[in-house]
């Protein structure tokens, strides 16, 4: 479909590359016809992401920039390669992010700057450089997390990271609507990939999150990439500014107690 799709014509480009949720929604990009720009900062690992995704779309047009989303000379350099690919910029997901465990009281500025930096700053960047390279009609969606929404015992600078995206999200799109940009986020439950690995095999902890989820079941990445795919085309060209749940109803309940697991 890739030729016929769509996106035919268009160019995406996505941080994270080789991340879960990154390679599915670049998956679904290139299905529907668009050129695929993964960037990420281990070039084996986006070699074997693009390995993966040709395999699903053996046609697909995939290139690949190596190097960190949070630093800006280089986002910005591999933002402007994507662009000149095909002489536009359409779609930019921007997924990088992550979090880890650790009571309030025991974190300190550095961990807190840190977080904030991979979560809220990446996706600044990726904006702040990606819209004046795109055009009217294109579109940017951010990867943000239910707990933006839901304080998560025990993540509280994740949780401070991800809230800030949302604003940041909010405040892009009222200032880039009139150039025709949206901007939008995703706000997965826990999903099953490359970071959450360990909490999926850990004893009792899928348990105790299903008894959170009304559908009864975790998430996977190719659940998210349906809503990046919805916010990046055509489909969405009414939507600006929103935070999507896609968490199997986890937001009608609340997030699991983890406290043995973290003590």
């Amino acid at each position: 479909m890739s030729k016929a799709g769509a996106l035919a014509g268009h160019t995406a480009f996505v941080t994270g590359g080789y991340g879960s949720i990154a390679l599915a929604s670049a998956t679904l990009l290139a299905r529907d016809g668009a050129a695929v720009v993964l960037m990420g900062r281990r070039r084996n690992a986006l070699d074997e992401a693009r390995a993966a995704l040709l395999q699903q779309v053996p046609e697909a047009h995939v290139e690949l920039c190596v190097g960190d989303a949070c630093d800006e000379a280089e986002l910005t350099a591999a933002l402007q390669a994507a662009h000149d690919l095909t002489g536009r910029l359409d779609v930019v997901v921007a997924t990088v992010g992550g979090g880890a465990f650790q009571p309030l009281l025991m974190l300190d500025t550095p961990t807190l700057r840190a977080e904030l930096e991979l979560n809220l700053v990446s996706a600044f960047l990726a904006i702040r450089h990606g819209a004046p390279l795109m055009r009217s009609g294109a579109s940017i969606v951010c990867i943000s997390s239910t707990a933006a929404k839901m304080p998560f015992r025990y993540l509280a600078a994740y949780h401070v990271a991800k809230a800030g995206l949302e604003g940041l999200v909010r405040a892009a799109a009222e200032e880039l609507g009139a150039n025709g940009i949206r901007v939008n986020a995703v706000r997965p439950g826990l999903t099953r990939s490359n970071a959450t690995g360990a909490m999926f095999e850990a004893p009792g902890v899928t348990e105790m999150f299903l008894r959170e989820f009304p559908l009864a079941r975790l998430g996977e990445p190719q659940d998210i990439a349906h809503a990046v795919r919805y916010l990046a085309g055509p489909e969405s060209s009414w939507v600006t500014g929103q935070s999507f749940a896609v968490d199997g109803g986890n937001e009608l309940r609340k997030n699991p107690d983890l406290t043995p697991l973290v003590a």
